[in-house]
């Protein structure tokens, strides 16, 4: 068996890789061959037609197939659903009301569905968009009127529809009134999952609301617990990020410290009442916290001899089967069993933008949602091998995936299905009426302010074109195509979604540093860790070398020590340096290619450039992420910018610089003087010119010739001064604040020629 530490080890080598990689690791020794998957296909095919012939049909089904994503006016009120979330006035929702509802033609979906609240709704959507839109004969007549008299009732119309929608998706306000309305389904054989609605805590007061939330729900559902078999009984779901306001990988050791004993106490207070307990999954960022919180915990020993514990795994993670294997090893170690709930994922948008925007390697999600399933199918086969310690309890609307289980599973009882509350009910009332297997509905209970970050994510899980919930109601969609065999389709899949790295086409995005990834981590520290103690010294970089008027210690704002020193340009240093400036006179390309070359160093030079960050300017180490990746992006952008610039250049230009962002502004001044051919003097902020000093010895480390750029460090009323009013400067980049833009802006008119460019960011 290999150990706990082994298998993590090997789970982060796995993070960002490819999502081919991770299906062929998947498929190693795979029970799922052609035989089974034919059987499948063919099995699901059948309930799929039983389901579009059905009237189990549900509300959701139903408005997902009229309103899903590929329609305007689906995608108008996911925004707008969305956009609620966070909108504090009426004002601005009245605004984003009209933005969003009136351009769309709702009269397009006006009868169309069997639902008379679909179609209710639909009326009340239309009588909105036609009283908010201008071209339309009542507004034509009685705007003025409708607009300051009709606005208040639109806004709680369509709240009122989100809040109908959203009756759908919510079992009960409270928990009584959950147990209550639930009692027909469990008349029908299902049992439940309850999860308190309540997204991320932002506080420790909301940290504290949803712990008693849960705790309370916990002992109000133990009086429901009649069997004593845990799996009849009902069973509770929490969510870390709800019990923590800082639960993230940055702040480990004390959310550990928090965390565990709140988990462990409703853990407690759920093993008393026989009943389950399971934590849900959340982003990727923060599945190394979720497994060293779910450890702690399960380690207590008053947990012994209760089967009740569970974890959720994502289908849609990279890592799945190794969190899987993690976990069963942890419950042979501790001689436990234990439940896990495998679900697809319900991130996914998310966890594609953050990759992105944060430049990483690949994406801690599959790319297509034929890997999702088949990862889901294979790790839920792997699952049934596993059943001596862990309870499999598969959670998914897809019958393809339902039939696939099927399969595998023959005449096995030791699972369970799970779905949603709201959804999914013709295939699981066929499911429990013919094969009689335990299913598990997963209900939220909550009031209607915390509903719509939950329906929003429900919406646009199920509301794209490729969800099965979305498919399988659309007679235009082919039986065939709606249980397509993802094993086939993978296969011919292209990857849709550019990676970080090609994000902006023929520019390379700047690479970045992942801080919850403990391999992305460990890289950063130990790069920069090189560059704790070193001591530097900064003076002028000329063509022509001077003396210094005056040299100053630089000091770390955060611990008072010594970092440096750095010699201040004299006057005579800036009238030498303007006197043997000298434009760039070469080719576009070739200055283009230098630019790439100085991006590439600064990457190169990365933990010397995050030490400096935070020694000298009190970076923190995402500011100091953000810092590098800026000013890599500004020397690729601007080299770009070099093969399409065909102006002449101005002449000499002074590039003045802050000292919040030492190495992007500095470099982003600079790298577009350059691209333009422009030479350039440089003056950074007195209290970041080590970083300035570092930054100009790689840029002329890359091929930029001495005589086009200059570093002159000093005092600001000093070699600013100087800088800004020599005759021979043809123009000035500064950022800082407008007194001192004011200056400049004086200093131009006084002496630099009429057409002088000043190109002036201010506070």
């Amino acid at each position: 068996m290999k150990q706990l530490a082994d298998i993590r080890n090997e789970m982060r080598q796995f993070v960002h890789v490819s999502d081919h990689d991770v299906v062929r690791m998947l498929r190693q020794n795979s029970l799922v061959n052609d035989s089974l998957r034919h059987s499948a296909v063919q099995l699901s095919a059948e309930w799929v037609d039983f389901i579009r012939t059905a009237s189990r049909s549900n509300l959701m089904d139903i408005f997902m197939a009229e309103y899903g994503l590929s329609t305007d006016e689906g995608i108008a009120l996911m925004c707008l659903a969305e956009a609620l979330l966070r909108v504090p006035d009426s004002e601005t929702i009245d605004a984003l009301i009209e933005d969003k509802i009136a351009p769309s033609n709702w009269s397009a979906h006006l009868g169309h569905s069997a639902s008379p609240l679909v179609n209710a709704s639909t009326w009340a959507l239309m009588l909105t968009g036609r009283v908010l839109d201008d071209n339309s004969s009542m507004a034509g007549v009685l705007h003025g009127a409708i607009k300051r008299l009709g606005e208040p009732a639109i806004r709680r119309a369509v709240r009122r529809a989100m809040r109908e929608l959203g009756k759908q998706f919510v079992l009960g306000r409270n928990m009584t009134e959950a147990i209550r309305k639930g009692k027909a389904a469990r008349e029908l054989g299902y049992t439940f999952s309850y999860d308190m609605l309540g997204e991320a805590a932002w506080t420790a007061t909301d940290a504290t609301v949803y712990f008693d939330a849960y705790y309370d729900a916990t002992t109000k559902l133990a009086e429901h617990c009649f069997s004593n078999d845990i799996h009849d009984n009902p069973g509770i779901s929490i969510k870390l990020s709800a019990l923590f306001e800082r639960y993230e990988e940055a702040q480990r050791e004390k959310a550990l410290k928090v965390l565990v004993p709140r988990v462990l106490e409703l853990a407690l207070v759920a093993r008393q009442a026989g009943m389950g307990l399971n934590i849900d999954a959340e982003e990727a960022s923060r599945l190394e916290l979720y497994m060293d919180v779910v450890e702690a915990v399960l380690r207590h020993p008053g947990l012994a001899d209760w089967g009740g514990f569970g974890i959720v795994v994502q289908a849609y993670g990279k890592r799945a089967r190794f969190v899987i294997d993690w976990y069963y090893a942890l419950a042979q170690a501790l001689d436990r069993k234990v439940s896990l709930r495998l679900v697809k994922g319900a991130y996914w948008d998310t966890e594609i933008k953050i990759a992105q925007v944060d430049g990483v390697s690949g994406f801690p999600v599959f790319e297509t949602k034929a890997a999702t399933d088949i990862s889901y199918i294979e790790n839920a086969s792997h699952l049934l091998k596993l059943t001596d310690r862990i309870y499999p309890q598969f959670a998914t609307h897809n019958a393809h995936t339902v039939a696939t289980i099927f399969t595998l599973a023959k005449d096995r009882k030791d699972y369970e299905f799970q779905k949603l509350h709201g959804m999914g009910d013709a295939l699981y009332a066929k499911v429990l009426s013919e094969f009689n297997i335990r299913c598990r509905i997963y209900a939220p209970v909550g009031v209607h302010k915390d509903l719509l970050a939950y329906l929003v994510r429900r919406l646009l899980e199920n509301g794209a074109n490729s969800s099965f919930v979305h498919q399988i109601l659309d007679p235009d969609i082919p039986v065939e195509a709606v249980v397509a065999d993802p094993y086939t389709s993978f296969e011919s899949a292209r990857m849709p979604v550019k990676k970080p790295s090609d994000l902006f086409g023929r520019r390379k995005n700047s690479r970045g540093w992942d801080l919850n990834d403990r391999v992305d981590l460990a890289e950063f520290d130990e790069e920069r860790i090189r560059f704790a103690n070193r001591t530097y010294h900064a003076e002028s970089i000329t063509l022509t070398p001077t003396k210094s008027d005056e040299t100053v210690t630089v000091i770390n704002p955060a611990t008072f020590e010594a970092i440096g020193t750095v010699s201040y340009a004299s006057l005579e240093t800036v009238k030498q340096a303007v006197r043997d400036a000298r434009i760039w006179d070469t080719e576009p390309n070739v200055r283009a290619n230098i630019l790439r070359n100085a991006a590439d160093l600064y990457e190169v030079n990365s933990g010397e450039i995050f030490a400096l960050l935070c020694r000298e300017a009190g970076k923190t180490q995402r500011d100091a992420i953000a810092e590098l990746r800026e000013a890599v992006d500004f020397l690729r952008f601007y080299a770009e910018e070099a093969l399409n610039h065909d102006a002449e250049p101005v002449g000499i230009f002074t590039c003045i610089s802050p000292w919040n962002f030492p190495l992007a502004i500095f470099t982003g001044q600079i790298s577009a003087a350059l691209a333009a051919g422009n030479a350039v003097l440089a003056k950074p902020a007195e209290a970041t010119s080590l970083i300035a000093h570092r930054a100009v010895s790689w840029l002329l480390e890359a091929g930029v010739p001495k005589s086009v750029l200059q570093l002159l460090p000093g005092r600001g009323m000093d070699i600013g001064q100087a800088l800004t009013s020599h005759s021979a400067v043809g123009g000035v980049c500064f950022t800082g604040s407008t007194a001192t833009a004011q200056i400049i802006h004086r200093n131009l008119a006084d002496h630099l020629a009429v057409n002088a460019p000043l190109i002036a960011e201010t506070g």
